[in-house]
């Protein structure tokens, strides 16, 4: 699959960006049922155990994180699940007056709290997601707005992402004589609030802000550099397995190659389960909707609801034995331990992967799915593959387990949340060309637009 090369944004971030091992242990959500070699095992249960001492010793971090309708959700689900992953005790406050809010591209996400219920908290960050028109909601909240100005007041961390810095904290008179960036579209309108960068991350002082959809990991890796330390930082980023070239080209591994094809608008099934990687579900959702693709997202529980490996509620579109009813061109799996044991576990789905597979259609699978779903099943047979790297071991060919993203045939499989936005990108290439993979990758910051 030929991408041609897009040069990098150059621009130095707060966090010191370095490769990442991919070979990072799995995160502490592992079952005593998935077997690891001895020694990355021991360092695992080390790590975690030195960590715990540490935050016995001081309570964590508390984070607010205002949601609205029309927030952009992988920038708001990314946020959330980075910033738990170290440890900060966050709340996702809806600026509605029901807890559900209908982000951008139909994806359902529901808060914690109403904001009104925050108004008496003091918090060590607030940060701001962005999407249009949520960023113009969160501006009108008059509670958000209060906390805003207090936290500023009394020099705590605050910060904003995409259309946010401009719209929100310029409009609040909060970014005056301090340096700070956000989606490229408003960069105008930000310069009239403050001295505007076009870095993908700055922090000056007690103010963070980052661009956009491409670069909210680097903006949450960030934040817990600022509230827990670049130790912190490190611990946290390894798992997710993000890249070290942040704005350059993304690679795709396609052996077999075999056009995709689809009758009419291609229909996507992407389910979910309690247990499911919340951040990789919502970015394959997020930019397959992007593409225009129809995506139904299923839930495996008996409700709509899910609750996701990091606390992360989210309401899917149909139950999963109403969405088996239907055909589909795709069926994509997100990762997440608890979530692929949850899909292992359903006859309905395996049966669908399977019919999926006999009928020569597209599936594929990220994280702990290839290795707990797919391996298990006969879905990998004759199969190159990759999957979460402590799990690649469970793969019977593991010949391929180093590239993030691998297209074998009919079959895409994927690392962990920080190829995710790849995977998708590589599903949209196979669906509707390069070109148009390629003109999401610049929207969204990807890659240099």
């Amino acid at each position: 699959m030929a991408i041609s090369h897009i040069p990098s944004i150059g621009t130095v971030t707060p966090y010191s960006l370095r490769l990442l091992r991919s070979s990072a242990p799995f995160a502490p959500k592992l079952s005593p049922r998935i077997s690891l070699p001895k020694k990355r095992f021991f360092f695992f249960f080390f790590s975690v155990s030195a960590s715990s001492s540490a935050m016995a010793s001081s309570p964590a971090p508390k984070v607010l994180v205002p949601i609205a309708n029309g927030s952009e959700p992988l920038e708001a689900v990314i946020t959330i699940d980075v910033l738990r992953r170290a440890g900060a005790d966050v709340t996702v406050a809806s600026v509605e007056k029901q807890l559900r809010v209908d982000a951008c591209h139909g994806i359902k996400i529901v808060a914690d709290a109403l904001i009104t219920g925050c108004s008496q908290s003091v918090y060590d960050l607030i940060t701001l997601p962005g999407g249009m028109p949520g960023a113009t909601n969160l501006k009108n909240s008059a509670v958000l707005e209060s906390l805003v100005k207090k936290q500023a007041e009394d020099g705590r961390i605050y910060a904003a992402i995409c259309a946010s810095p401009a719209v929100a904290l310029g409009g609040w008179g909060l970014l005056k004589g301090k340096k700070a960036t956000c989606y490229p579209s408003f960069m105008e309108q930000l310069a009239s609030s403050a001295n505007a960068v076009e870095a993908r991350v700055q922090v000056d002082g007690k103010v963070i802000t980052s661009r956009g959809p491409g670069t909210t990991m680097e903006y949450a890796v960030t934040l817990v550099e600022q509230l827990f330390g670049k130790e912190k930082a490190d611990e946290v980023s390894g798992p997710l397995v993000m890249r070290s070239n942040h704005g350059d080209d993304y690679t795709i591994k396609e052996l077999n190659p075999v056009k995709w094809t689809f009758s009419d608008n291609p229909k996507i099934l992407v389910p979910i389960a309690n247990g499911t990687e919340e951040m990789e579900a919502v970015m394959i959702i997020d930019v397959l909707r992007r593409a225009k693709a129809n995506v139904v997202v299923a839930s495996l529980e008996d409700k709509l609801e899910i609750l996701a490996s990091r606390k992360v509620k989210l309401e899917a579109d149909l139950l999963l034995d109403e969405a088996a009813k239907l055909s589909y061109d795709l069926i994509v799996l997100p990762g997440g331990l608890g979530g692929a044991q949850a899909f292992a576990n359903s006859e309905k789905l395996v049966s669908l992967l399977k019919k999926q597979n006999e009928s020569n259609r597209p599936y594929g699978a990220i994280c702990a799915s290839p290795a707990l779903v797919l391996e298990p099943h006969g879905l990998l047979k004759g199969k190159k593959a990759t999957a979460f790297p402590a799990l690649s071991n469970k793969l019977s060919d593991q010949s391929e387990v180093e590239n993030r993203v691998v297209v074998d045939g009919n079959l895409i499989t994927s690392r962990g949340p920080g190829t995710s936005i790849e995977f998708a990108l590589g599903i949209v290439e196979k669906l509707f060309g390069r070109e148009k993979a390629i003109e999401l990758a610049k929207t969204m910051l990807v890659v240099h637009p």
